[in-house]
């Protein structure tokens, strides 16, 4: 292990992980001195009675709450405008933010626009937000994002047709309640895309330049969940332990991103998001074998470390050679999952490939922390790989 000459770690999200967790919400409200929460919730949360779970907990505490159900899947910086307007108007002093990563970021944001004012395009970059938030708490109902323990909220600019993310401290949830049970009646289709969306987390910030041994630690935790438990929990979604891991492993990704960075996946990812609408955790999904096979060279003893946590027997290899392994395993992975194989499948236009690069490009930071350092002629060659595998 190489031990960078520095880092710095923030990690001050109170987490209250467990089953029957949730319960314990108006508590977690009352202890940041919250009386009127806006309660942002994905709406597909309603078919599974999720919504009015949340709703009817605060309602027996005596807990008034505003509810804010308009949550897209790629959401946008109006969304959070918005969001932030329906706080105001009720008089709302804390968030809580249910639901995917949408619903969590225009949470996290909802609560910086109510202390910080303006609006949320005037906080896209890093450092830009100069007061702390009122209380925001999360509630992840997927085993995904990790946005319940990160300093993020990402969203579509409505102008441009980029995606770009708000980043900064004051966005660091106050708590986090995480109840796999909530996560029991997740589709197949979503468990996977979106715990493979942690899977890509843990991994970019396993092999980021900026790892450090504690980063590495929750990194290596999450990917030995996810490859142990996402093909049951895809499988049979009532298998609660399975849950349970893939949940954990969710939150361990966002502790890891949140101190190394994601890589190469997450800025190609990007453009898929802000041209074509698709979501995050598939984009990552489809993109992360094709990728992580072009990074394989920039560490080639982590990779071949991966491939033995996925399962294979790299013993008596030649170190290139068990390091091609973990993208073979990746590549497996999404086929067992159901996953597109390749870019045409999501229907993204091999002629929009240029500007998709160029687009890449510019999300600086994830670029910066790549294993390998990619040339625009790089990246469009991996998306022509991606586009037709």
């Amino acid at each position: 292990m190489t031990i960078p000459h520095s880092f710095t770690i923030t990690q001050p999200t109170q987490i209250h992980f467990g089953q029957g967790m949730i319960n314990s919400l108006p508590r977690i409200i009352s202890s940041f001195n919250g009386t009127i929460p806006l309660v942002v919730i994905d709406p597909g949360l309603e078919k599974a009675g999720i919504d009015s779970l949340i709703t009817g907990i605060l309602d027996k505490a005596g807990i008034s709450c505003t509810v804010f159900n308009r949550v897209d899947p790629e959401p946008g910086l109006k969304l959070a405008d918005l969001a932030a307007e329906t706080a105001r108007q009720n008089n709302c002093d804390c968030v809580v933010g249910a639901g995917g990563g949408s619903a969590m970021d225009i949470a996290k944001a909802a609560s910086i626009l109510l202390t910080n004012g303006g609006k949320a395009a005037d906080y896209l970059g890093l450092g830009k937000i100069g007061k702390p938030g009122v209380p925001k708490i999360m509630v992840p109902t997927s085993a995904g994002t990790g946005a319940e323990v990160t300093f993020t909220a990402v969203f579509i600019n409505e102008e441009t047709g980029s995606k770009g993310g708000m980043n900064g401290d004051p966005l660091y949830p106050d708590a986090a309640i995480l109840d796999p049970e909530l996560t029991l009646s997740l589709p197949p289709g979503v468990t996977a895309s979106t715990g493979l969306d942690a899977l890509a987390h843990a991994l970019e910030a396993y092999t980021s330049i900026k790892a450090h041994p504690i980063s590495e630690m929750y990194s290596l935790e999450a990917i030995d969940l996810i490859t142990g438990n996402i093909r049951a929990a895809y499988a049979d979604g009532r298998n609660l332990e399975a849950r349970t891991n893939m949940l954990m492993a969710s939150l361990l990704g966002g502790k890891s991103l949140a101190m190394a960075g994601v890589g190469l996946v997450h800025a190609m990812a990007y453009p898929l998001g802000g041209m074509f609408g698709i979501a995050h955790g598939l984009a990552n999904a489809v993109l992360l074998p094709y990728v992580t096979e072009y990074n394989l060279i920039g560490n080639l003893e982590k990779h071949a470390h991966l491939a033995a946590i996925f399962g294979f027997d790299t013993g008596g290899m030649p170190l290139r050679e068990a390091a091609a392994m973990v993208a073979d395993g990746l590549f497996q992975l999404n086929m067992d999952l159901n996953i597109p194989a390749t870019l045409a499948d999501i229907n993204v236009p091999g002629d929009k490939i240029p500007e998709m690069a160029d687009i890449a490009l510019k999300v600086a930071v994830p670029i910066e922390n790549n294993p390998r350092r990619p040339s625009r002629d790089d990246i469009i060659a991996i998306y022509e790989y991606a586009l037709n595998g």
